[in-house]
């Protein structure tokens, strides 16, 4: 993965005929590059003159989107193995009515899984979009582009993962889960769409 190869080596894999890494794991790294971005702007904002009356809160900007990149990150790998999860129970035997069974409940199991890596890794690139609003306001000017670029990568990301939630929930039989996670990507989406706007202009006020 991403983690322990060069960006070349995994958008190679990503163009490949391997089905992962996926739409998923690239979901994941939009979020981290986003995430990136809000570090990028926090590290020119800490430390420079002009911006003492924000250093305390660029610091704490820049700790919360360490901590959301590192996390995304781990996103990728999580997603590939989700798929794997998948597609092994898909090549699970099917001879009997019993393996037939197993395998069924196998399928399911995994699909859920897989639901709740992109849900989880949504929630994470609805952070970050949250995150672009304070360092847009106050991060040095020099730099402040980079804001606007990091709003865009995160809710392109988000809507990235809404759609491998949308896609897994559509093969679960469960409904009771189904609606649970339904209900909660449609929370995390809630108001993604409008504060990616708002940031994007006020980055454009500022330029």
């Amino acid at each position: 993965m991403i983690n322990e190869k060069s960006m070349q080596d995994f958008l190679d894999e990503l163009a490949g005929k391997a089905p992962t890494p996926g739409g998923g794991s690239a979901a994941a790294v939009m979020g981290a590059m986003g995430a990136a971005l809000v570090s990028m702007v926090a590290h020119f904002t800490v430390g420079k003159k002009g911006y003492e009356a924000v250093e305390a809160e660029a610091a704490g900007l820049l700790q919360q989107a360490e901590a959301l990149r590192r996390q995304l990150m781990d996103m990728v790998r999580a997603d590939v193995d989700a798929f794997n999860q998948v597609m092994a129970a898909y090549g699970l035997a099917r001879d009997t009515d019993a393996r037939k069974a197993a395998r069924s409940e196998a399928i399911q199991t995994a699909l859920k899984q897989a639901t709740d890596v992109p849900l989880a890794c949504a929630r994470l690139c609805a952070e970050v979009i949250r995150l672009t609003r304070p360092i847009a306001a106050i991060g040095n000017k020099n730099v402040i582009s980079d804001a606007g670029v990091a709003v865009v990568a995160a809710e392109a990301a988000l809507r990235s993962a809404a759609l491998n939630v949308y896609v897994n929930i559509g093969a679960i039989k469960d409904e009771v889960y189904v609606a649970d996670r339904r209900q909660k990507l449609e929370q995390i989406l809630a108001g993604s769409e409008r504060l990616t706007e708002e940031v994007y202009a006020l980055v454009k006020s500022r330029l």
